[in-house]
């Protein structure tokens, strides 16, 4: 039977729970029972040929944007989702995010994505009009363009006030789309003819004094029913990908019942949905324990992303999650992309790349997987080197356990380099206080006894064993006495 895949753009992953009540309900009278969520946060729902007119007549009806097995307007992506629960002390708050959106009042027809630079959770440059927030000046934007279908990166020398985000970017996307030749499929794109082209006049600008720093990747855990100011935000990740209309029916009648005006989607093809109160806590376990929610998967699975509607590529993802976890292999600090296809994207420290040994005017014989290694394993970088070729699927778990540890080593090499660089030796290191730490057992969260925890009236200085006994993990609610002690230097946290 044949299927079409509808997508709905949710720009900056921000969905209101009642546009999609509206738009489950189409789906329903379509007969679908499951939706998915896509890598750059946008909803997929597969539906029949003889289905498709029912479901896409009534999206006209409610005057939804959809494409139809194409993706002409990709969409928006924003580091929103994690604002607030993973990226604090920063200007770009809720307000900012949702100005530049209601700005862009087109459809951008090349990715657009719109970042805070403290965080790894959203990727930066899967754009090809990648705006990072300036962590010196506040409201100014660092600009960087990937080229259209290219791995060509250029950083523009000028930071752009947000007021002007959306101008430069419908500009430069008309500059690029007028001169398909010069900037799209063109390994020579050269960036500084691009800018040559740019009407700087009405823009507020100012020269970055610095280019951007990319975070290291460091993965939150982004599932389960969490605290966080006093509140609780709920992270749902599927294993198979695929949402039950009928509980995301309820989960948005819920936000509405509880005055919720909104929910995200991720990079991560998960859910999130913040600020809920402590009253209304047990509403959301209770539809968590209706549908039979599943949650706390492990570390190791959750750090894998794969292309979007890709049967072929969760498969193997589950057959190297099952081989990571036999083995109990460490990964954390790694992000794994799975691509299947040949213009695909996704998000990686470590690629496993699916090519085929003979590839002839249709004919295709004899996969092959190839592991390739992200610059300095930092997944926001581009893909750099090539650690293994040509391997068949049985040896792939094999060289992905030989791949982290080369990571491992270059990251044991690095804290080495920079010990070297501020002057430390060996039996100085030694000689040095030792700092301890307590980590929660199940999500990796660490208590500070210097720092506290002043959003939960934990005041600094507040030594582990002077907490009550009722403490619980701030991110996944553990025991007190699910925590061990831990060296700080073990965690590298300097």
């Amino acid at each position: 039977m044949m299927y079409h895949t509808v997508i709905i753009n949710f720009p900056g992953g921000i969905i209101s729970p009642g546009n999609l009540y509206n738009i489950l309900v189409a789906a329903t009278k379509a007969r679908m029972q499951n939706v998915r969520f896509g890598l750059r946060q946008q909803l997929l729902l597969d539906t029949t040929i003889y289905n498709i007119a029912i479901f896409t007549d009534e999206l006209d009806k409610l005057g939804t944007d959809y494409e139809v097995d194409s993706n002409h307007f990709p969409n928006i992506i924003s580091s929103y989702p994690a604002e607030e629960i993973f990226i604090r002390k920063t200007w770009l708050t809720e307000g900012v995010y949702k100005d530049i959106l209601d700005e862009i009042d087109f459809k951008p027809s090349i990715k657009v994505n719109i970042c805070d630079s403290d965080q790894s959770f959203t990727p930066m440059l899967t754009g090809n009009i990648n705006w990072i927030a300036s962590s010196q000046s506040e409201h100014y934007w660092h600009l960087i363009i990937r080229f259209p279908k290219t791995n060509v990166i250029y950083e523009w020398n000028q930071l752009c006030y947000t007021n002007h985000i959306a101008q430069v970017t419908k500009v430069l996307e008309d500059i690029i789309k007028s001169n398909p030749l010069d900037y799209i499929d063109n390994e020579l794109a050269n960036g500084g003819e691009l800018f040559d082209l740019l009407d700087m006049e009405n823009i507020i600008l100012k020269p970055a004094e610095n280019t951007v720093s990319l975070s290291a990747f460091n993965l939150p855990y982004y599932e389960g029913l969490n605290r966080y100011n006093n509140k609780y935000w709920l992270g749902i990740y599927r294993r198979d990908e695929l949402f039950n209309i009928a509980f995301l029916k309820k989960l948005c009648q819920l936000c509405l019942d509880t005055k919720l005006g909104q929910l995200c989607c991720t990079s991560w093809k998960s859910i999130i949905v913040k600020g809920i109160d402590e009253k209304d806590k047990k509403l959301w376990n209770a539809l968590l324990e209706e549908f039979e929610i599943n949650m706390r998967h492990a570390a190791n699975e959750l750090n894998f992303q794969v292309e979007d509607n890709c049967n072929e590529g969760l498969a193997l993802k589950n057959f190297l999650v099952k081989q990571l976890s036999m083995d109990d292999t460490r990964t954390f600090g790694i992000c794994f992309g799975i691509k299947t296809r040949k213009k695909s994207e996704v998000f990686s420290s470590i690629l496993i790349q699916k090519r085929h040994i003979i590839n002839f005017l249709g004919i295709r014989l004899f996969p092959v997987y190839d592991i390739l290694c992200a610059k300095d394993f930092n997944p926001n970088a581009r893909t750099g080197e090539i650690f293994s070729r040509s391997n068949p699927r049985f040896l792939l778990p094999e060289q992905i356990r030989r791949s982290i540890f080369k990571f491992y080593k270059y990251r044991l090499n690095a804290t080495k380099t920079d010990n070297q660089k501020h002057g430390f030796k060996p039996e100085e290191a030694a000689k040095k206080n030792v700092v301890f730490l307590h980590q929660c057992n199940t999500c990796l969260t660490v208590y500070n006894e210097y720092i506290g925890e002043v959003e939960n009236n934990i005041a600094p200085g507040t030594t582990f064993d002077d907490l009550p006994e009722d403490y619980c993990c701030p991110l996944c609610e553990g025991e007190k006495g699910n925590f061990i002690k831990i060296d700080q230097s073990v965690l590298q946290l300097l």
